[in-house]
């Protein structure tokens, strides 16, 4: 399985699709659980989602969506 803990979300590009496949899941994940209006689940602090807010998440993922590209 993809280890997303360990990489940088500012390198996109270095991804294997892989691991660019399993974040895209896991911020969809993340933003439907914002727009579900529940409290928000702490993360890890190891995890690359652990700080960002909504907005973030889906500015992430357009990214993702362009790098998969």
């Amino acid at each position: 399985m993809a280890n997303i803990k360990i990489k940088d979300i500012n390198q996109l590009e270095l991804w294997t699709p892989k691991e660019l496949r399993k974040l895209r899941m896991v911020v969809r994940n993340r933003i439907s659980y914002f727009e579900d209006g529940k409290t928000e689940k702490a993360l890890a602090d190891s995890h690359p989602l652990s700080k960002m807010e909504l907005k973030e998440c889906q500015e992430l993922l357009k990214k993702i969506i362009k790098a998969e590209k």
